[in-house]
């Protein structure tokens, strides 16, 4: 166990009382909101971008090797931007703000670059040279695969793609860490900005595919696959001019030499226990692209997944991702920096982290419910339709994979928040320890389950372990910190959130059960949007009769 506060047990605090909101219950809901409205533009634009995507190229072998091309930096974005790097660099950059604060007051019109300044220039040149020579291994390993492979046109087009768009990593990479030091700086909004920007790329080059009817062809994808570099050039000046008031940036870096060493030695167990989804996910691709990649047999048996599995589950994946990124991920988001600011004060940092917990379970739960229900309809109504959706076996495939992802949309919320709380506290093996036996365990599971599943098989494999995952990380920071993590008022809170979430989800199979079966895209459709807004209704309406405070945490304007 580490030294410093890690080690503190903290002191049970006194009950709060579920009436008004706890102190810090207001700023930490105004971050997630904050958070959250950015977010939801980017993930309605996100969702433009792969209704757009899925109409160019369908559940095709193009659609899975673009998906694949443009999932590789993302990934490396998720681990060293938005993961690995950002854990173990913004509780250094809170605390040199914090010290520099002291010296420095809020305002002061000229002074010299702080530690904090310090710290954030040689972060961002470190990341640019390690991602940049990584680029370039990666490119020559692609490069050589090419020449030295026997040829094969939908693999040569894979690897061309994700050559293409490799370049992006390092752009996004350094995108996601300016937007870090925006959110320890309080610009909680600026900060999830970056993927408006790619996606009104995207987008645009998209639609005009459409528009001139350049359906699915190998030449959109190398397109959409430029505007996704160029995206990244965008957000990185972007974010360095939002930074201009609150960074200088220099060549010296003396004195935050030692912060660097503590954020490079924490950063190796970060990668990994950060990493966990993000790895299994790489998996999730390597298994469905194995078809195109490598071929139609594994060890002499025929394989159970085909050209389009990857399209199928990468599409599908979005729309899982759309709740977890808009308001899970945006609540652990809100949290890390508050909760590594609180590192040292034991009460504060137990009272802030229970809050992060009861708001990722009070929106994830009904978001897990939710999607099981409508999944059918869903993916229907986003992905068929038309000449050039997925058709209905790709449909009935979309849907059995959203099937598996929908339960544990809580988990992988939590699993944020929970991971955080970790890193916070300067502890970053514990979570590494149960990163590692959690990727062993999804690895044993997808390789079970994709063979009576198909792609649904990798992502029940991702909710089992990731539900898992959660319960390990919840025992071990409970007996870290000393104190139960679910006291009196957050089991309560638990029950309240269960019994809302239950009642929506039967409010909605009520609508369902009432209304006709649809046989049309337009029936889906309207069954869908009754669904939805019988779901949406009935959430808070219950919330708020079972008194559920954490409904006026979020629409509470003052703090």
């Amino acid at each position: 166990m580490p030294a410093g506060p890690a080690t503190n047990p903290l002191p049970a605090p006194a009950a709060p009382t579920t009436t008004p909101p706890p102190p810090g219950a207001a700023g930490l809901a105004g971050a997630v909101r904050a958070l959250s409205g950015v977010t939801l533009l980017s993930r309605l634009g996100g969702l433009a971008r792969d209704l757009l995507l899925a109409r160019l190229f369908g559940a095709t072998a193009i659609g899975s090797a673009f998906n694949a091309g443009f999932a590789i930096p993302n990934l490396f974005r998720r681990l060293f931007g938005e993961g690995a790097l950002s854990a173990a660099f913004i509780p250094e950059y809170a605390q040199a703000h914090k010290a520099d604060a002291s010296v420095y007051p809020v305002g002061q019109a000229s002074r010299l670059p702080g530690r904090a300044d310090q710290l954030a220039s040689l972060t961002v040149l470190w990341l640019l040279l390690v991602t940049t020579a990584l680029t370039v291994l990666i490119e020559l390993a692609l490069l050589a695969a090419l020449l030295l492979l026997p040829y094969d046109p939908a693999r040569a087009l894979s690897f061309k793609l994700i050559m293409l768009m490799l370049p992006f990593m390092p752009l996004v990479c350094t995108a996601a860490i300016l937007g870090g030091m925006l959110q320890v700086h309080g610009r909680y909004g600026p900060s999830a900005t970056g993927p408006l920007l790619l996606n009104a790329f995207i987008i645009a080059v998209a639609a005009w595919s459409l528009l001139t009817r350049q359906l699915g062809t190998e030449a959109t994808a190398y397109l959409l696959g430029l505007a996704t570099v160029l995206s990244g050039l965008t957000q990185c000046a972007w974010f360095a001019l939002l930074l201009r008031p609150h960074i200088q940036w220099t060549r010296a870096y003396g004195d935050a030499r030692d912060s660097a060493k503590r954020m490079a030695r924490r950063f190796v167990p970060v990668l990994v226990g950060m990493g966990t989804l993000q790895i299994n996910a790489f998996l999730d691709i390597l298994l469905a692209m194995w078809p195109i990649w490598v071929g139609p047999t594994i060890l002499g048996l025929a394989y159970p997944m085909d050209d389009a599995s990857n399209a199928i589950l990468t599409f599908t994946q979005r729309l899982y991702q759309f709740p977890l990124g808009v308001f899970g991920i945006a609540v652990a988001t809100a949290v890390f920096p508050m909760l590594a600011r609180h590192a040292d004060e034991p009460g504060e940092f137990l009272s802030t982290l229970r809050r992060g917990l009861r708001l990722s379970l009070f929106i994830g739960l009904p978001a897990s419910i939710g999607l099981l229900l409508v999944r059918t309809d869903l993916t229907t109504v986003l992905f068929g339709g038309g000449r050039h959706g997925f058709g209905p076996g790709g449909l009935a495939r979309s849907a059995a994979v959203l099937a598996g992802f929908a339960p544990a949309v809580w988990a992988y919320s939590l699993n944020h928040v929970l991971t955080r709380a970790f890193y916070a506290r300067g502890d970053m093996r514990t979570p590494m320890k149960v990163a590692l036996a959690i990727v062993a365990l999804n690895l044993a599971l997808n390789l079970i389950l994709i063979w009576p599943l198909r792609e649904a098989g990798l992502a029940w494999a991702t909710t089992i372990s990731a539900t898992i995952q959660c319960v390990i990380l919840a025992i071990l920071l409970s007996r870290s910190l000393a104190a139960p993590l679910l006291d009196a008022p957050t089991r309560a809170a638990l029950l309240r959130t269960t019994a809302a979430a239950l009642a929506m989800g039967a409010a909605v199979i009520v609508i369902r059960f009432l209304l006709p079966a649809p046989t049309t895209w337009t029936g889906h459709h309207l069954l869908l949007s009754a669904s939805c807004a019988i779901g949406l209704a009935a959430y808070p309406l219950a919330a708020a009769a079972f008194g559920a405070p954490e409904l006026r945490w979020l629409l509470r304007r003052a703090a």
